[in-house]
């Protein structure tokens, strides 16, 4: 049905009301600004579906049934009608790198470059866009695409890109091609030893060929410019309309520079951001965040400095996800220790001690058993409070590892999509036994543990229903696994759409104000165009975006 006002329709349901109320004239109790229709999954276990939502001002004010909802229907309320199609909470997006991602929608990209080839097209046909001196970056590329798939070499590139620096990250952000410019202009060459927690790539000779793993990379993003802030203001713009067009209503940004946060304060200034906001900041940078906080307080339900974030590990694409054995496919290598472990104890109890939420990116089945360790080691020194310690993707966890997570209260933050990418080649990293422990949803949750999905974008796509059918099919991106790649460890629609948002209110404190809609809440809803509780699993991909509804205002509609 068309998202229109739908006022023949109202007028039938208050004469309903009317003559099962005797006749009365049936007002309005409180005159709503917005009334939805639909199929709505209210995400509240005690009464998870609904006929209508009625909201006024940022608030939802009512869910019930139609005919109850429709007597909030005033002269001056707008009305949507989304017949039998799905109404959910606002999706949050439990880990994404926000501004990163508004950077990218504008910059080169090789994310489904499938030959080495077209790579290097897509590079050569950008450059010559750009002025010259212009850093070109971004990209996103997946050399698992490729036959054989070889990393790129800077010689494939020199040549294409000769006025400009060029530094395209692999779509993890874990290494990166330099060329040749872009190396000079960092300092770095395959003379140099590999330095802590990044690796070189060389060639045979000993010289660089352009590929940089991890801590590596440091130096050339250090020779980049740093963003104006008019271009912050417009990377930050493309963002939240594109987070609003996938229904997309609050994210956790991670990793967050704190040039972002002042071009997201500048956003909500001019009222033009349409996402809400958890911010951390690096983990290392927490004697500021602990500043911020004490002087401006944690911020408002637009822009929350939430906590810090750090690493362990790198990722298993880049073959630096920490292990307890070597890789298969590589067995010089165990990955890699990003932070050096006594700087990673250190800094999280500091934050800690500062009363600031700790998330931080582990990997490996190694990765993720250190970070458990320190955080178990936190909690008994400093005493039992309301943390919230994060593990951001635990994606390959040792079997007793898992019953951690919900012993100690440990949310485990996952990108259910990975699942999906990292499926298609993951085996030949870990072999046949230990890969069957990745991305373990179904025994976490089993296990009592809290799971918040997310994207990671820009290394994924930020849109809620490809990781919802990622999650409950587990089917990867190739077609290989049309039952599921792991299949013991799919989930349900509705566990996933929980996880997408009852689960990330809670994993940033907001679990009293969104995540579900019940009168009182913050009215952030998303109509969608079908149930994806009635539809076959395989199809749930299929499903689109209507209207994104953010603080009552209708922030996103798409056209018929």
């Amino acid at each position: 049905m068309p998202l229109t006002s739908a006022r023949a329709l109202l007028v039938l349901a208050l004469a309903a009301c009317s003559a099962a109320d005797g006749g009365r004239d049936v007002s309005p109790p409180q005159a709503a600004d917005l009334v939805i229709y639909g199929r709505v999954w209210t995400g509240d276990s005690a009464a998870p579906w609904a006929g209508a939502v009625a909201v006024a001002g940022d608030s939802i004010v009512a869910v019930g049934d139609s005919a109850s909802v429709a007597t909030y229907v005033g002269d001056d309320t707008r009305v949507i009608d989304n017949g039998r199609a799905m109404v959910v909470p606002g999706f949050m997006d439990g880990h994404a790198h926000f501004s990163s991602g508004g950077f990218q929608l504008a910059s080169v990209d090789l994310r489904d470059a499938a030959t080495p080839q077209e790579f290097i097209q897509r590079l050569k046909d950008y450059a010559a866009s750009r002025p010259a001196g212009e850093w070109i970056t971004g990209g996103d590329w997946d050399h698992e695409r490729w036959i054989g798939a070889p990393l790129p070499d800077r010689a494939w590139i020199d040549s294409v890109t000769p006025n400009n620096p060029v530094f395209v990250s692999r779509l993890d952000g874990h290494m990166g091609l330099a060329n040749s410019k872009a190396l000079e202009l960092g300092g770095v060459s395959g003379a140099q030893p590999d330095p802590a927690g990044g690796t070189i790539v060389r060639r045979g000779d000993g010289s660089a060929t352009g590929i940089l793993k991890d801590a590596a990379q440091d130096p050339v993003y250090a020779a980049m410019p740093a963003p104006t802030p008019a271009q912050a203001d417009s990377a930050i713009a493309r963002a939240t309309d594109w987070a609003a067009s996938r229904g997309v209503t609050g994210v956790s940004s991670v990793s967050t520079p704190w040039s972002e946060v002042a071009a997201l304060k500048r956003a909500r200034e001019a009222g033009t951001l349409k996402t809400r906001v958890s911010v951390y900041v690096p983990l290392e940078q927490w004697r500021q965040a602990a500043e911020s906080l004490r002087v401006n307080g944690p911020g408002d339900e637009w822009i929350r400095t939430a906590g810090v974030k750090g690493y362990v590990d790198g990722s298993l694409g880049s073959g630096t996800a920490l292990f307890f054995e070597p890789y298969a496919d590589e067995p010089s290598t165990f990955g890699l220790m990003v932070t050096p472990e006594d700087s990673m104890r250190r800094w999280i109890s500091a934050a800690d001690s500062a009363g600031l939420q700790v998330v931080v990116h582990a990997i490996g089945e190694r990765a993720n058993a250190v970070l458990l360790d320190i955080f178990g080691n936190v909690t008994q020194a400093h005493g039992a409070r309301d943390r919230r310690f994060r593990v951001e993707h635990a994606q390959h966890l040792r079997p007793a590892d898992i019953g951690r997570f919900g012993r100690m209260g440990v949310i485990a933050s996952m990108q259910p999509y990975h699942a999906a990418d990292d499926g298609r080649w993951a085996g030949k990293r870990l072999g046949p036994e230990r890969v069957k422990h990745s991305y373990q949803f179904r025994s976490l949750l089993d296990s009592g543990a809290t799971i918040t999905f997310g994207s990671d974008w820009t290394v994924a796509p930020i849109d809620p229903i490809l990781g919802i059918k990622a999650a409950v099919t587990r089917q990867t991106l190739d077609g290989a696994n049309p039952g599921g790649w792991i299949p013991e460890e799919k989930i349900s629609v509705d566990e996933a759409l929980r996880a997408y948002t009852s689960a990330n209110a809670y994993g940033v404190y907001a679990e009293n104000s969104r995540g579900v809609l019940r009168p009182g809440y913050q009215a952030d809803i998303v109509l969608l165009d079908r149930d994806l509780t009635t539809v076959r699993p395989d199809q749930i991909d299929q499903a689109v975006v209507r209207a994104t509804v953010v603080n009552g205002k209708v922030v996103y509609e798409r056209g018929e």
